[in-house]
Order: structure tokens, then C-alpha cells, then sequence
């Protein structure tokens, strides 16, 4: 399906704004910032968006959402075994994922913990994101103690809380450990997901 031009500049302005925002964050990129990157007019921007504010919702679930949340399905969905599920999960997240890197971590974590002590808007819209991923999880854990292969002694809720709580850290200690800490984390990862019986 062919888009407009429209629709192709918002694209556009969503992209050049998501790789700014990833590597100096919300508050240090402005909308000059992302208009000389992107070489179009603060009209064609103010078009689009009514405000940075909207701009920066629209990164939520336009971009950072579509970019992560078909990786996270099809991970979850690789194998019968729950464990390599979850583990081929955060692996492909923290090696394998194209748009992130170790040096800048994750854009939703860089997100969160830069906007949702401080903006509702935002705090809503990375909640709405977290709760899918924490609800996916949960689904597999459910599916895994209904094949068997987990005791139903435990809550899906917590262990899913647990990966991506473990997730939200090691991107960021990656920040400063460097890429050879997540190869560290996963040993552990992997350690972990065994010790569920």
C-alpha cells in the first residue's frame, strides 16, 4: 500500500527524532535539533505534531513499539520450551536488535527513566508498553505450567515482572560495563531460567 507524502514526512520526522532522542535524550534534543537533521521546515513538523510533547508519544507507540514488539512475539514464540523462549528473548534484544545498541542502551528505558517521573502523558503511554510485554510473558509462563514444564507453584506475574526488571537493568549497566557484561548477564540469565521447576 502506497502512503502519502503526508504521511511519509510524518515517517520521517518519527525516524530522524527516534535516533536523536536515543542518543542525547528528550529534554537535550529540541525540535531545531530534529528540523536540521531533517532538513524540513518547523511548519511541516507543527503539521504533524501540535507539540515536542506529542511527538515525543507518538515515538512511543509509533515507532519504539513497531520497532521492539514483533521481535518480542516471535522470540516468545521460537520454541516449545519456555526457558529458551525467554532466554533467546533478552538475548535477541540485547545483541541481536538493529536498532539499539549497547552504548545508548534501550530507548524505552532511556524513556522511562527520563520521562515518567516527570510527565504523565509519557509515564501512560511506557506503561501501556510494559504491560503488553509483562502480559506476553505472563502468557508464556501460563502456557509452560500448562504443558508441564513449570510448577504452578509459580506466579507468572512475578516472574515476569523479574525479566524485565532484570531486562531495564543490565541495558543500563551495559552503558557503562560495555557489550562483554551482557555476555555475563546471559550465563546468569540462562542460570536462572534453569533453576525454574
Amino acid at each position: 500500500m502506497k502512503i502519502s507524502k503526508a504521511e511519509s514526512t510524518r515517517i520521517e520526522i518519527l525516524r530522524n527524532a527516534f535516533d536523536l532522542i536515543y542518543q542525547k535524550g528528550y529534554q537535550a534534543t529540541s525540535i531545531d535539533d530534529i528540523l536540521v537533521k531533517l532538513q524540513v521546515t518547523k511548519g511541516a513538523f507543527y503539521y504533524h505534531f501540535k507539540s515536542k510533547e506529542e511527538m515525543g508519544i507518538a515515538l512511543i507507540s509509533d515507532v519504539m513499539h513497531k520497532e521492539l514488539w514483533p521481535a518480542l512475539k516471535k522470540s516468545i514464540g521460537s520454541t516449545n520450551d519456555f526457558r529458551k523462549n525467554l532466554y533467546k528473548m533478552l538475548k535477541d534484544l540485547l545483541i541481536g536488535h538493529p536498532i539499539m545498541t549497547c552504548e545508548y542502551g534501550c530507548p524505552s528505558v532511556n524513556l522511562i527513566q527520563e520521562m515518567a517521573p516527570l510527565n504523565e502523558r509519557f509515564r501512560k503511554a511506557l506503561k501501556k508498553n510494559l504491560n503488553e510485554w509483562q502480559n506476553l510473558i505472563e502468557e508464556e509462563i501460563i502456557r509452560a505450567q500448562g504443558a508441564g514444564q513449570l510448577s504452578k507453584d509459580h506466579d507468572p506475574k512475578i516472574i515476569a515482572l523479574y525479566v524485565i526488571t532484570l531486562y531495564h537493568g543490565v541495558r543500563n549497566m551495559g552503558k557503562v560495563l560495555g557489550k562483554t557484561y551482557y555476555a555475563t548477564f546471559l550465563k546468569e540469565f540462562e542460570n536462572y531460567l534453569n533453576s525454574l521447576k
